[in-house]
């Protein structure tokens, strides 16, 4: 068996656990694992270790990430996204273009941004979304990331379609929300795709169906 990493186009609906155990299964090995969770919700690119490039973990994690993402004003749910709970529900202000890109403006280089409930971060052991699943909030401290880039692709009230280049530990659904609450209204993640991880590219990622041997990469880092 090779060791190495498959770049997988993870499709809308599968936790990045349930990639992992169809390659355990496609490829009848127990040893892989990956870097940089993605939701369900999410699609595009995730990184898959097998065998000894499981090793290779903390480096991917280090990598900054691009993402395509929509963000739908008017409602606030519990998860941040379209699969959650409504919990709030506003009118959208009148909104230009121009009013989008110069709040977009706001957000990019180095900002403080608050962990979701619904994150794996750890609060005295236990991770951030157990404590939401239970309706609990606890405290959580600002971090900092880096906005690199943060560019409108298309707007069409109420929903705003937009590209970013950030850090490593940056939350999308929360970059999401905090851009809605600047704009007046609440807001949550209604699609997401990773186009890259580091230097890997959402146009040569495989789907899962198309997992064998044939693709699995050597990388020395």
């Amino acid at each position: 068996m090779k060791d190495g990493i498959l770049i997988i186009n993870k499709p809308r609906g599968l936790t990045s656990h349930d990639v992992v155990a169809e390659v355990r299964r496609s490829l009848g090995i127990r040893r892989v694992g990956h870097a940089g969770t993605l939701d369900p919700l999410a699609t595009g690119v995730l990184v898959v270790f097998i065998g000894k490039a499981t090793k290779l973990f903390n480096q991917f994690l280090e990598f900054n990430k691009e993402y395509i993402a929509t963000l739908t004003l008017g409602k606030i749910t519990d998860t941040g996204d379209s699969q959650g709970k409504v919990l709030q529900e506003m009118p959208v202000p009148a909104t230009e273009e121009e009013s989008v890109k110069m709040v977009f403006k706001e957000f990019v280089g180095e900002i403080q941004q608050v962990p979701p409930m619904v994150s794996a971060l750890r609060f005295k052991g236990k991770r951030l979304y157990q404590f939401a699943r239970l309706g609990i909030e606890v405290p959580r401290q600002p971090r900092r990331v880096v906005i690199e880039e943060l560019r409108l692709l298309k707007f069409a009230c109420p929903e705003i379609q937009f590209y970013v280049r950030c850090s490593k530990g940056t939350y999308i659904r929360q970059l999401a929300y905090d851009i809605a609450l600047r704009l007046g209204c609440g807001g949550y993640i209604s699609q997401i795709e990773r186009v890259s991880v580091g230097p890997f590219r959402i146009n040569e990622a495989i789907t899962i169906d198309k997992v064998n041997e044939s693709h699995i990469r050597h990388w020395q880092g």
